[in-house]
């Protein structure tokens, strides 16, 4: 079917020409080779370049997240206590309560450092799905196209994968334990009354929000920084964008 497209769109000028003594075969043939990718890599290898780019940002995303201080010791994606309760954390570490509020950040890092490694399969999940039609979107998109597409096909799957995962490091590490503490201090009472807040949920959304932005800046890399294309493939997906 391929060899008959390029055939019959090859043939026409040349019917064309015969009939106006133009020649716009040139053009047309430019035409015909952009239509069916004869001008760059073909579709299958864009997709198959764009699914090792995916590989390689998630795989780096995962191990820089997934280990010890990998949230906590990143300022960019540390999570820090819920937004109402660290408006009352200074008067909360001037009453004696310092300890459990360094506790329970830390915890709560340490929860989503537990729970990132368990995004891999996920994500391989989502390359493996993707269409030629995603390809072609992430090429042409955004420095963030790639990450925007795995947060559409992934975020029900990692809160899934998230959730007990988060939920059984926290009471591990007590910090189900210290926010109890720490919510029976009438300063924090106001967030504790609050039934639309979810301690587990918080975290599970924080990590994912980390685990985005890392592998956004990994993406960001590829696009822009020829050292980052560590193979020929992403050299030569990449190297022709620019």
């Amino acid at each position: 079917m391929r060899k008959l497209i390029i055939s019959l769109l090859l043939t026409f000028p040349l019917l064309l020409s015969a009939a106006t003594d133009q020649s716009p075969l040139d053009d047309l043939r430019k035409r015909a080779e952009e239509a069916l990718g004869k001008r760059g890599p073909g579709e299958e290898r864009i997709a198959a370049g764009l699914k090792e780019a995916l590989t390689v940002s998630t795989r780096k995303a995962v191990a820089s997240t997934g280990r010890v201080d990998g949230f906590l010791k990143n300022e960019a994606i540390k999570i820090l206590l819920p937004e109402k309760l660290r408006s009352v954390g200074r008067g909360l570490r001037m009453v004696g309560m310092g300890q459990q509020v360094d506790g329970l950040e830390v915890g709560m890092n340490r929860a989503a450092e537990q729970a990132a490694p368990a995004a891999r399969q996920i994500f391989i999940n989502a390359v493996t799905k993707m269409t030629i039609a995603d390809a072609r979107k992430i090429l042409t998109g955004g420095d963030t196209a790639a990450t925007e597409y795995f947060k559409s096909a992934s975020t029900d799957g990692l809160t899934a994968a998230f959730a007990p995962i988060v939920h059984q490091s926290m009471e591990n590490v007590g910090v189900v334990r210290q926010y109890n503490q720490i919510m029976q201090n009438p300063m924090a009472a106001r967030l504790a009354e609050s039934k639309d807040f979810n301690l587990d949920k918080y975290v599970v959304g924080k990590t994912m929000d980390g685990l985005f932005y890392v592998m956004g800046q990994e993406e960001k890399k590829i696009r822009t920084d020829p050292a980052a294309r560590t193979t020929a493939l992403l050299r030569e997906i990449f190297g022709k964008q620019q």
